[in-house]
């Protein structure tokens, strides 16, 4: 490396080096797919390490036994497990008062970074999720490891991205390799982490980002590979599905839809009702964490993602009861630990919530004399469950292929999963992430670029050199002033210097008016202004509403000082072209 450096320093003028690399890489499709693999393998690596982290305190706190999973423990510690969660919400709550201090932000979400930032997203955001995840998960709290797993891999590759100078499309779509490769990473399915990435992080599918994020899940599966980590969902082994199978699939997706949006609600329900009994937020994850712990009591699969529990889901056969019982405590211990505080997502309890729900309707067809297989109903409603919660169908149409090999099965799979996704759409409209969003006040139904939109501001768009008049002129001194063709529209303002109106200046040269008369009776749009913070869709919305040519911009309602002008005619044109370089970006083209 070090003969290459040399070498090209001598024919590369001084300083110009790093110019040069960024310039190729910006330039080249191969630049960009080569990003992408690095991306993977970066964030391979970080989620590796994240897990063999959350590993080794279960092992340190839970004992050599949790090796196999936390929710698998047999004969646990009574007061281990009552305590643990306990102990990592203190922590976590004295983390947050630290960073309430140091680092009062909100970290971005990888899809919030895409949707609002171009894909702008800080390392720190990374290490601070890192952090708060693993003592979550780690000390037993009934979430799982994929949202490190992706703000990890999505910050790496932002990072990189910008070291080289990405345009705005391109590091969006390099975020989502940092995804893919930590999902693909997490459980061995490079096509899963694709998908993933295109549906949640990115927000759209083009041929041209196909292969920088293939190329990074494929890196982030042979970390796997390499390492020999990773989480294998299913073996295959499975027979081909016969009609039963598939009628019973659809019904299982259609529960798994409205089983999905009741836990989403739960969670919400649950944060609302732990907010107004703790008001104490330091305490709010102990407290939290302690009411986990009394639920694994009854049951240690509660506790963390649920690996161990849903291994045993689909190896064991039982009685619907505990299944059930099961189904039940761990919606409350996932939302109970959402709700107190703790980090982490619904992305692996929605699997094994899914796997649980689909082997308990293949048991009461069994009841009703229909034989079904109960475990391929748990795939399914593994993949339909997920597809509800996670909101990535494809993605998990992806997972239950590579974890079977059966192209028969991930066909009946996608059914499910279709019917799954469209039922939430229609009847709920968003995803976990999304449904987060919507509850923080931020329109954002998917990792779609919409950041754009906000930064073209009317503040941005309006014309400063304004031509004003007082309200009180005479026609005549107004015609001398301003004769046809000097301007269109002058702003009118009163004794105080505030807007009064705007002025059509064609319409002042009218021959009918006496010159003796005010430009007062001339006034239009009186009470319709706009703000230098709207954006251009919002500006255009009250240009419909007001069937207006322009209008002013004011400081605020109360002082009304003008600050400029903004025609409409600009404002689509503007509009129209940011529009279409967005269009150009998730097509893959360069303008």
């Amino acid at each position: 490396m070090s003969l290459l450096r040399d070498w090209l320093q001598q024919r590369v003028p001084s300083g110009s080096l790093a110019g040069v690399l960024r310039g190729a890489v910006r330039q080249s499709e191969w630049g960009l797919l080569l990003l992408g693999a690095l991306s993977g393998l970066g964030s391979g690596l970080l989620a590796a390490a994240l897990g063999g982290a959350a590993r080794g305190l279960h092992r340190l706190i839970f004992g050599p036994e949790s090796q196999h999973g936390l929710s698998a423990l047999r004969d646990p510690d009574p007061w281990v497990i009552l305590l643990a969660p306990a102990a990592g919400g203190l922590l976590l709550g004295l983390l947050g008062l630290a960073l309430a201090r140091w680092r009062p932000r909100q970290p971005l979400d990888p899809i919030e970074a895409n949707a609002l930032h171009g894909g702008r997203l800080s390392l720190w955001d990374a290490v601070v999720v890192g952090a708060q995840n693993l003592l979550s998960n780690g000390f037993g709290a009934s979430v799982g490891l994929e949202a490190s797993y992706t703000q990890a891999g999505g910050g790496v590759a932002s990072r990189l991205g910008r070291l080289f100078g990405l345009r705005r499309g391109d590091l969006r779509v390099l975020v989502g390799c940092g995804a893919a490769g930590a999902i693909a990473a997490a459980f061995g399915a490079p096509l899963t982490g694709a998908f993933y990435a295109f549906e949640l992080v990115i927000g759209t599918y083009a041929i041209a980002y196909l292969g920088p994020v293939l190329a990074a899940a494929v890196a982030g599966a042979m970390v796997t590979a390499l390492l020999g980590g990773g989480t294998q969902v299913l073996a295959a082994g499975l027979g081909p599905p016969d009609w039963d199978d598939t009628a019973l699939s659809l019904l299982v997706g259609l529960l798994c839809a409205l089983a999905g949006i009741a836990l989403m609600r739960g969670v919400t329900l649950a944060e609302a009702l732990i907010r107004r009994a703790i008001p104490w937020g330091l305490l709010r994850p102990a407290i939290g964490g302690l009411a986990v712990g009394g639920l694994a009591q009854i049951t240690p699969a509660v506790l963390s993602a649920g690996h161990g529990a849903l291994h045993l889901a689909f190896v064991v056969e039982g009685p619907a009861l505990p299944l059930l019982l099961l189904l039940l405590l761990k919606a409350l211990a996932s939302a109970i630990s959402i709700g107190a505080g703790f980090r982490g997502g619904l992305f692996f309890a929605s699997l094994l919530l899914g796997a649980l729900l689909g082997k308990l309707v293949a048991a009461a067809a069994l009841a009703l004399g229909i034989i079904v297989d109960p475990l391929m109903a748990a795939l399914v409603g593994m993949s339909a469950f997920g597809a509800a919660v996670i909101g990535a169908p494809l993605a998990m149409a992806f997972l239950a292929l590579e974890t079977t090999g059966s192209f028969p099965i991930a066909g009946v799979v996608l059914m499910a999963v279709v019917v799954s996704a469209t039922a939430v759409r229609r009847l709920f409209g968003y995803s976990f992430a999304t449904w987060r969003f919507h509850l923080r006040g931020e329109a954002i139904r998917s990792a779609h670029d919409i950041g754009w939109l906000r930064d073209l501001t009317v503040g941005k768009l309006m014309r400063r050199e304004v031509r004003t008049v007082r309200r009180d002129t005479r026609l005549g001194a107004f015609r001398r002033d301003f004769p046809l063709g000097s301007t269109t529209h002058v702003v009118a303002l009163d004794e105080a210097g505030r807007y009064a109106g705007l002025i059509l200046v064609a319409e002042a040269h009218t021959p009918d008016l006496a010159e003796t008369e005010t430009v007062d009776k001339l006034l239009h749009l009186e009470d319709q202004v706009l703000m230098p913070a709207l954006n251009a869709k919002q500006a255009m919305a009250l240009f419909d509403a007001t069937d207006a040519e322009a209008l002013a911009v004011v400081d605020q309602k109360d002082t009304s000082r003008v600050l400029g002008i903004l025609k409409a005619s600009h404002l689509l044109r503007r509009y129209s072209e940011e529009l279409d370089k967005r269009r150009q970006d998730e097509l893959g083209l360069v303008a």
